[in-house]
């Protein structure tokens, strides 16, 4: 795992901590920072100072970044409004300054200017603020729902079906193998299927099922965690080529055949 610079000490703690939350996802998925500009579409210098501190990461990164590392992008986006509202505000308090200070004006000085009479670019400045803020609550709202149920449909679906990628924690799951031979097959006792496609990013049972053959079959995706990260990865690909099939890190029907018979080396 890198060792982080320390961030801006003037950072805002909403700020702080969701720089923090990027940090541990980056480092949780093994992921250099030019990997996880590959995979986000955001270039590795924007990455740097978004991991930084330097520069508000835009909702979308967050977004890209959360489902990289196989996480529920709700509560990071979430997180991220909140940090939205405070980038730049730091932890000092707001200091009056002194009226010898002000710039001069055109008006004598002897009496305080009503409401009324502030530059209209303020007023406007002000409910321009106001609409963006509404629009990006309905925004997360409705995305929050699609999540919701896409969630649903997910636990609906049936073994054979692709896995999802996000997960309602970011508590890692520890898996149990439970080797047996059926019908000249193996099992891992965590899911039977033979066709569900489970590829980079995913999570869940399929994952670890894959995890627990890779292990008998002599190549170590390490953690049987459930999650398919590179280690899971690199233990795929050497299996593809170690048997001749398409090498592509990829676990589909032709793999799953390969792991359910194939005598361990």
């Amino acid at each position: 795992m890198p060792r982080w610079k320390p961030l801006p000490a003037g950072l805002h703690p909403q700020v702080h901590h969701l720089i923090v939350r990027l940090r541990a996802l980056k480092d949780r998925g093994g992921l250099s920072t030019r990997q996880l500009a590959a995979k986000t579409g955001y270039s590795t210098r924007s990455w740097q100072r978004y991991l930084n501190g330097r520069s508000l990461p835009p909702r979308e990164a967050v977004d890209a970044a959360a489902r990289v590392g196989g996480l529920d992008p709700v509560r990071l986006l979430a997180l991220h409004e909140t940090a939205a509202e405070h980038w730049g505000k730091g932890e000092a308090p707001a200091v009056d300054v002194p009226l010898s200070e002000s710039p001069p004006s055109a008006e004598p000085a002897t009496e305080q200017r009503p409401y009324g009479s502030y530059p209209r670019v303020l007023v406007r400045a002000g409910a321009v603020a106001l609409v963006l803020s509404v629009s990006l609550a309905l925004l997360l709202a409705v995305r929050n729902a699609e999540l919701r149920s896409q969630l649903e449909h997910a636990r609906a679906d049936s073994v054979a079906a692709t896995p999802s990628t996000v997960t309602e924690s970011l508590v890692p799951v520890v898996y149990t193998c439970r080797l047996e031979r059926s019908g000249g097959r193996w099992y891992a006792g965590l899911s039977r299927t033979t066709k569900a496609i489970v590829a980079y990013t995913h999570v869940g049972a399929e994952v670890a099922e894959a995890q627990c053959l890779l292990r008998r079959a002599g190549v170590s995706p390490g953690d049987i965690d459930g999650v398919f990260g590179p280690n899971t990865q690199r233990a795929v690909v050497n299996l593809q080529k170690r048997n001749g099939l398409v090498v592509d890190g990829v676990v589909g029907p032709h793999t799953w055949q390969v792991l359910r018979t194939a005598d361990p080396r």
